[in-house]
Formats: structure tokens, sequence, C-alpha cells
């Protein structure tokens, strides 16, 4: 097995994460990825109330005596999200372990500290790695252009951040972006990571419940078949290619438009709706990273997690060792 300081810090048996995906991150596919030997979150702001997210919280308890965790996505938003009432449901059910992403976590740091609980804080770049550092935090993942989802504005790739994030920074650093195999597991180590964060990679999987059209159209698609919309409104999303996305690409090379311009093709709940609940791959914007080039076929989660240590060793000690010998 591949040890590292996530291994050690979360009691995991793997380095392999699965960071919180809006529409994804449900009980059954964090347990699963628990139950694998691997790390899971459950998207807090999925569920409308603190009661909410502690029943699926305890819904996971009864599927695994695992580590899992809570993702905190901290966002502006048109209706008021209830933040501080998912904070006091994650310190009141005992979750040790929480994802932070979007503005940082100041605000809740305190607390979070205070019941012992560990915080990765997601980035998508070195500079704010590092001011994430100085709030607390306990471990960075950092979020290369190839991710689905929202990657920033520099345009950096995975290969080039993230040694510059660990030259910067004394915590552990999670590499997220790219990320899908073994190869993927391996080159992160490499480059100064301790572990790695997938997100398409996890949706392409039996327990994942999102809509079979989507998780076959991932095994479908290329490397090639992701857009980036909202880049006049410096608010980068890194989707799907399909005729939903074209459309606000096609609007958005005029620098003018703004974002009700799109607002209703780019609505996230469309998109859940429509695409991950109901299947029409046309139906709304969906986000999935470059990664889907590599993923041939949707297996159960213990398969893939097993799958992925397995190449990782036959990489390092089939090739590489024999490089180095």
């Amino acid at each position: 097995m591949i040890k590292t300081r996530i291994t050690e810090m979360f009691g995991v048996e793997t380095p392999i994460v699965m960071g919180g995906m809006t529409g994804v991150g449900y009980g059954d596919l964090v347990a699963a990825v628990a139950n694998a030997g691997a790390l899971g979150f459950i998207t807090a702001h999925m569920f409308n109330s603190a009661e909410a997210l502690e029943k699926e919280i305890r819904h996971v308890r009864d599927l695994t005596d695992k580590p899992f965790g809570v993702n905190l996505t901290i966002l502006p938003s048109l209706n008021p999200i209830p933040y501080d009432e998912y904070r006091r449901a994650i310190v009141e059910t005992g979750v040790k372990i929480v994802e932070t992403a979007g503005r940082n976590p100041v605000d809740h740091m305190p607390d979070f500290k205070a019941n012992g609980i560990k915080v990765i804080h997601k980035c998508t770049s070195a500079r704010h790695s590092v001011s994430a550092v100085k709030l607390g935090v306990d471990v960075i993942s950092i979020d290369g252009f190839e991710c689905a989802g929202h990657p920033g504005e520099d345009d950096v790739t995975l290969m080039v951040l993230l040694p510059v994030t660990a030259d910067q920074v004394p915590i552990p650093i999670i590499a997220s972006g790219g990320m899908a195999d073994g190869r993927s597991l391996v080159a992160a180590l490499a480059l100064g990571a301790d572990g790695i964060n997938m997100g398409t990679r996890f949706m392409a999987t039996q327990e994942a419940k999102i809509h079979e059209n989507v998780k076959k159209k991932i095994v479908e698609n290329t490397e090639r078949d992701t857009l980036l919309t909202n880049r006049t409104l410096r608010n980068t999303a890194r989707v799907a290619r399909n005729a939903v996305s074209e459309e606000v690409v096609r609007i958005q090379q005029d620098a003018t438009k703004t974002i009700e311009d799109v607002r209703e093709l780019v609505s996230g709940a469309r998109g859940r709706a429509n695409v991950l609940t109901a299947g029409d791959m046309d139906g709304g914007i969906w986000t999935v990273g470059q990664s889907q080039g590599l993923i041939h076929d949707i297996p159960t989660c213990a398969e893939l997690v097993k799958r992925i240590v397995s190449q990782a060793e036959g990489v390092i000690h089939a090739r590489l060792d024999k490089m180095a010998g």
C-alpha cells in the first residue's frame, strides 16, 4: 500500500479523495468511497437544512465505519445558504474532516479548530494556498486548469501548479484536476502531492446516483469534449460540451454580454434536474473535467480504488525502480 501524510492524517487506506460535487456527493457514494479505502465528502449545500445534512451524515454512518467528511463550498448566492447551521451540524454530529472551497473559510475556522476538525481547503493558485496556510488549514487541495467546475482565472495546468505550490506550502497537498488512474497518482506524488482528488472519475462509478446516460457520456467523451464558459465574466467554468454550453460560448463571444444574457442557460438547478437526474445530455450545463479522456468504464468504487493502487504500484516497481536501477 502507498502511505503518505494524507493516509496518516485521516486514517484512510489510500491517498485517494473524492471531493465535494454538487448533485453527486450523496451519502451512498461517499460510503462506497470510504469502504473502498478512500476519503469521500458529502456536499453540504445540496441539503436545504442542517437537519437534512445531519440525516445524510447518519445515513453514511449506517453504511460505513470508515472516515469520511463534509464539503462546505462557500459561494455568493441569491438565496441565503445556511453555512452557520451546516457548521453546527458538522460539529454536533462529530464529523472530523471538512473540505472547504470557494471563499476562504476564515469565519468557520475557530469552531472547526476548537472541535478538532481537520480542514482541507481547495485552491486554484499557489498564492491563495499560502494565504490558506496562514488561516490555519491543515491540507491544501490544489486545482489545476484541467479540472471540472471552476479552475480559477490563471489557466495554469496541474503539471506546473502542483510543484509551484509544493515549493511554497509546508502542509500536505492533494492534487486535483486531471486525476483518473494509477499513473495520475504516481505523477502527483512525484510532483510533491500527498494524494489525489478525483471528481469526474468517481462520477463514472456504479454507486454514483446520477443518470446512466451521464456515466456513459463520460466514457464516450474524449479529453477535448469540454468547454470553458463565463470567461468574459471572470468566473470561468469547465463544463461538458453539449448544445447548451456551445450556445453559451457563442453568446459570450460578445464581451458586452452579462450574466443576465445566459442566466437561464447556465442554471445549475437546470443542469442537475435535466442532465444528472433525467439523463437529457443536452438539457443543461453539467460540469466534467478533461480527465474523462482517461475514463473507459463504469466500475464499482472498490474496483476503481483497488485498480488505481495496483496500477500505481506497478508503475513504481516495474517502471521507475527499473529505470533507477
